[in-house]
């Protein structure tokens, strides 16, 4: 299939790619830094890249497949960092990400865009984070979704050591025929990779793939 081509690609790219520097699963890395995302659930199939100029904003391009219509979006997105709260023992980020391009149904092409908020806070032992989004492409795609994580690190790890973190994450989608999701995740990462995998209550796999460079 198409998009199976496509995210192969971009996939084989992005792994070839090593680095020493730390790994976040966040939209905007540090200045000249670059970051490559494929990201896989029950309603879509991504691959994002992105370039950070400073570390207030990020901007790439993101490539998505719709599971559901089967169609394909080609988009410009930039995500800015509006709020960054640091203390001694823990962070906190608010994100607007906003995107615009192309959805393509087979040949039937539409503008799109989407328009979101994240925001997460974290310390070495717990995690949080709320993300929601909006996309509209014409009669091929639209609609309102969004999710809200917990997590815990069962063991506090070195720098440069494997992190671990045990996360729950419930999906909300109001046009969905099931409204809710809720998907178990263990994440881990180490220097500039961070990987997720789950399934959730509706038998749907999540496989997340993050790396900075």
């Amino acid at each position: 299939m198409r998009f199976l081509k496509t995210t192969a690609l971009m996939a084989a790219s992005m792994l070839s790619i090593a680095t020493t520097m730390p790994t976040e699963a966040r939209p905007v890395s540090y200045p000249g830094g670059w970051t490559a995302m494929v990201m896989n659930n029950g309603d879509y199939n991504s691959a994002h890249i992105h370039y950070s100029p400073s570390a207030k904003y990020s901007i790439g391009y993101r490539f998505e497949h719709r599971r559901d219509s089967d169609a394909e979006l080609h988009l410009g997105q930039l995500n800015y960092l509006v709020k960054r709260r640091n203390t001694r023992e823990s962070q906190a980020n608010i994100y607007l990400k906003t995107a615009i391009g192309v959805a393509d149904d087979h040949g039937d092409q539409n503008a799109a865009g989407s328009i979101g908020l994240a925001t997460d806070w974290e310390t070495r032992r717990y995690f949080t984070s709320y993300e929601n989004r909006y996309l509209s492409a014409g009669p091929i795609e639209n609609g309102f979704t969004q999710s809200a994580r917990v997590g815990i690190a069962p063991y506090v790890a070195d720098y440069g050591s494997l992190h671990t973190w045990l996360m729950l994450e419930v999906s909300h989608e109001p046009k969905a025929e099931d409204k809710l999701e809720i998907t178990p995740l263990v994440r881990f990462f180490k220097g500039p990779n961070l990987a997720e995998f789950g399934v959730s209550t509706d038998g749907d796999v999540t496989f997340n793939f993050i790396k900075r460079f």
